[in-house]
């Protein structure tokens, strides 16, 4: 599969998200961000509800569920990341999307992460 590389650590990517399921702590990031180019290739708006994850497959759409609020979003990878305190952190949120899900403001939520099927997965 393929792989990456950021600050000296390899990253593979996982070949399929299906039953991906994953809990840990998520982050979020935005206006340094903001009209960068991300991952994908996608420009990165604050705003919107996306995320990024360091194995997913871009483009896989996920739902996350803030474990200490109980609010939960669907929402679509597109970024890298995060790489900051990577033995906790598996999810940076976009503004837009840590806004909805209550992060704002502590910084840092208990998520549980899990691939949407194709089923599941809204119109792209």
């Amino acid at each position: 599969g393929l792989s990456y590389e950021v600050f000296g650590r390899r990253y593979r990517i996982l070949d399929s998200a299906d039953g991906y399921r994953e809990r840990g702590t998520a982050s979020w990031y935005g206006e340094a961000f903001h009209g960068r180019p991300t991952a994908s290739g996608e420009t990165y708006d604050m705003h919107a509800l996306s995320a990024a994850h360091r194995t997913l497959p871009l483009h896989t759409w996920i739902e996350v569920v803030n474990l200490d609020n109980g609010r939960r979003l669907v929402l679509r990878v597109n970024d890298r990341g995060p790489f900051a305190d990577t033995g906790r952190r598996i999810l940076d949120l976009s503004y837009g999307a840590a806004r909805e899900l209550g992060v704002v403001g502590p910084g840092l939520a208990r998520v549980e992460v899990r691939a949407l099927s194709a089923d599941e997965a809204p119109e792209s």
